[in-house]
């Protein structure tokens, strides 16, 4: 139960991240990489909102990822929670670079 409860709050960090980046009016984008350079965009309100709807999109699949973790830590079902784990990465990863970076690149 405790490793859920975690899980769970590891979920919400980044769907709250997610929100923050929808609803902020910074002029600055936010970055989706660790420790790269952003490039430059043509609608950052418009790249911020998408990017928050991968966060927050991402948290509430990594909650139900975790769903497992109840059944106890030495089940045979977390194997879902780590592969899933994995491919909703590469599947976040995916969606950035094909639609949110194609869409807000600008042009130069």
């Amino acid at each position: 139960m405790i490793a859920f409860m975690i899980w769970l709050a590891v979920s919400a960090a980044i769907f709250i991240l997610g929100i923050y980046a929808m609803i902020s009016n910074r002029a600055v984008a936010f970055g989706f990489w660790a420790n790269a350079k952003m490039f430059p965009v043509e609608d950052v309100k418009g790249y911020n909102h998408a990017v928050g709807k991968l966060w927050c999109v991402f948290g509430v699949v990594l909650a139900l990822l975790g769903i497992p973790l109840l059944a106890g830590q030495n089940t045979g079902y977390i194997i879902i929670s780590i592969l899933g784990c994995m491919a909703e990465a590469i599947a976040a990863m995916v969606v950035y670079v094909t639609i949110i970076e194609k869409k807000y690149r600008k042009d130069t």
